[in-house]
């Protein structure tokens, strides 16, 4: 595999690309910044779509879609939101031949344009709380892109609320962080991500907020995973979001916004992936299990077929690979590259002894197994290799992570390859700068035993540092 993809312990960022290129998860697109999400890449991506809208539903919100292209002044009605934006930002001034009389901006975020529907729609505390999301493509014109980690154009869904009270708004937006998002990168992305509160310096633009969820990637760094904001009134305020309170009286909406990407996509994996190419969590994985016919005749694609359709029946998402046409090898390299969870040889030998090969991504590991346990076996092994995915990315993190006590070594620490947790109260805004200033950055609070704090001046905060993606 030495030939097919460079070792990560040599060169991290090159392995990723390879990845990228060789297991064909995603290619770059013709405009700089822009990518394209291959059917390896894509049917990864429906899952996590498919898991996430679950979940979202479950939480109560709908789903809406809302218009690609925004009224310039639309962002200019929330000042730090816009300030936050404008280096970003891709502008339409012609349309049609002819020089639009308000530019427009392509969506980099639907704050703006869900606040002025969401003050046509609501009239009274009856109409909240309102909850929405669309899932949906954004443009934030990337300096430096990197594909699916940060680019010009990507994939996301973005959670846009109302609510009668801040509490409310407050519940549901660590709903969302707990319930919707931590939820779905621990129990199918197995990645055991820190939740905590972004700094002042690192919130949201425009937000009272920011919860986020961050991953330890594969070479040490972090990987905001995914972020939920309470908006407070800022937006209501900017867009006129009132409602008439049960006393008859005007009030202004509070408001939260979430969301999270095709960064997660990346951020799977640089987690999990090894030398020989993706490692797909079972149940992330498009293809759970792969049935391969290792060669022609003797009755082998009959049985492999019923293999496949066994495996079916038992609720395992497999696929049929009979194309004896193409090396075995080359097939099984294939496999390996693209991270299916199992992998059953079905070949002339071990079938005339009644007997398939079952191989594990997870370790590469071989067991010869009668076909007749199979399905049961199967379902077993992505089990305990979802587990197992989990617990040795949480052991990463552990190990890579080391307590301090100055900011001073905190940087030192995150420039090392791993992360810092130092006390907040030693680091403070001043110790923020400095780890900025040498490439690192205070990835969120927490509280000593890691639940998420109610506020950043709550004593006794600890700081979670690293160099990010």
């Amino acid at each position: 595999m030495a030939r097919v993809l460079t070792p990560r312990s040599e060169d991290f960022p090159r392995w990723y690309q390879d990845v990228l290129a060789k297991a064909q998860v995603a290619d770059n697109g013709p405009v700089r910044g822009t990518m394209v999400i291959r059917p390896t890449g894509y049917a990864i991506w429906e899952r996590m779509q498919s898991e996430m809208d679950d979940r979202i539903k479950a939480a109560g919100a709908e789903n809406a879609y809302f218009p690609l292209f925004i009224p310039e002044s639309y962002l200019r009605r929330e000042a730090q939101h816009v300030e936050g934006f404008a280096p970003e930002l891709a502008v339409v001034t012609h349309g049609g031949g002819k020089q639009l009389p308000e530019p427009l901006v392509v969506r980099p975020t639907s704050e703006t344009v869900i606040g002025e529907y969401m003050a046509k729609w609501i009239s009274s505390y009856r109409d909240l709380p309102l909850l929405l999301n669309q899932w949906a493509n954004v443009v934030r014109w990337e300096l430096r892109p990197r594909l699916l980690l940060r680019t010009t154009e990507f994939l996301w869904q973005e959670g846009h609320t109302a609510h009668a009270t801040e509490d409310d708004a407050r519940r549901y937006a660590r709903l969302i962080l707990h319930e919707v998002y931590e939820d779905f990168m621990r129990d199918v992305l197995a990645m055991p991500v820190v939740v905590g509160r972004k700094t002042a310096r690192e919130r949201f633009a425009g937000a009272t907020s920011t919860y986020t969820l961050e991953g330890m990637m594969g070479d040490g760094k972090a990987l905001q995973m995914g972020t939920s904001h309470e908006l407070g009134q800022n937006f209501a305020r900017a867009f006129d979001i009132v409602f008439s309170g049960p006393a008859g009286g005007q009030e202004h909406a509070w408001t939260t916004s979430w969301g999270s990407t095709t960064r997660m996509l990346g951020g799977l994996i640089m987690c999990h992936g090894d030398d020989a190419g993706l490692r797909v969590p079972p149940r992330a994985a498009a293809t759970q299990a792969l049935v391969a016919v290792v060669k022609a005749g003797e009755g082998v694609p009959e049985a492999a077929a019923r293999v496949r359709d066994e495996l079916k029946a038992a609720g395992v998402r497999a696929a049929l690979d009979d194309r004896v046409d193409t090396p075995f090898g080359r097939r099984a390299v294939d496999a390996e590259l693209k991270g299916f969870p199992v992998r059953i040889e079905v070949g002339p030998r071990d079938l005339a002894e009644g007997n398939a090969v079952l191989v594990r991504r997870f370790d590469g590991s071989k067991t010869s197994i009668g076909l007749n346990a199979i399905a049961g076996t199967v379902v077993e092994t992505l089990a305990l290799d979802q587990r197992a995915l989990y617990d040795e990315a949480l052991a990463r993190r552990e190990a890579g992570t080391v307590e301090v006590k100055t900011t001073a070594d905190a940087i030192a620490a995150a420039n090392g390859g791993g992360w810092a947790r130092v006390p907040w109260s030693a680091m403070g805004a001043d110790g923020e700068t400095r780890a900025n200033a040498a490439g690192v950055t205070v990835r969120c609070l927490v509280r000593p035993d890691g639940t998420v704090p109610d506020s950043e001046d709550e004593p006794g905060l600890v700081a979670v540092v690293a160099r990010s993606y």
